[in-house]
């Protein structure tokens, strides 16, 4: 039975009307119109859908949204106005993107990443990226760009 929910995301209170264990990722895309986080897997396994909870990722696909009511919902939309858009800039000056499918998934979690840890290693970067999963493969290029926010950058040979 549908029943009031009250969410914060990207800054912004909603206050929508769905059954408690719709998946989030349904409510952001279908319910809010943010069609940024990607459906892909189902079972929160790509990370594909990844947004963050309270600056923690989640996979928003598994995740009822129930669980969100009441916390601070981070969708790829809404990270231009934190100060992770340094995040999208280094995405771009290093060419991150092919089919550009993950890269939500990526960017939230490089967010996440860089507010726990603001200088990771290469090692920190592999070990914490490894749960969104890239189907194009450019897991340097993304790495690099992480460290390029991070104003750790290696150059780009590495």
């Amino acid at each position: 039975m549908a029943k009031p929910i009250e969410l914060v995301v990207n800054g912004e209170r909603r206050r929508i009307d769905v059954e408690p264990e719709m998946p989030l990722l349904w409510v952001l895309r279908d319910v809010l119109g943010l069609t940024g986080t990607k459906y892909s897997c189902g079972i929160a396994e790509c990370g594909a859908c990844t947004v963050l909870l309270d600056g923690e990722e989640i996979r928003s696909c598994a995740t009822p949204v129930s669980e969100a009511a009441g916390h601070e919902i981070t969708t790829i939309e809404g990270l231009a106005h934190t100060h992770f858009h340094t995040l999208q800039e280094a995405w771009i000056a290093e060419e991150v993107p092919q089919c550009g499918y993950c890269q939500p998934g990526q960017l939230l979690a490089a967010a996440a990443l860089l507010a726990r840890n603001p200088h990771p290693d290469d090692a920190e970067i592999v070990e914490h990226m490894s749960g969104i999963l890239c189907r194009c493969g450019t897991y340097q290029r993304i790495r690099r760009a992480i460290r390029r926010a991070a104003g750790t950058a290696k150059g780009a040979a590495s």
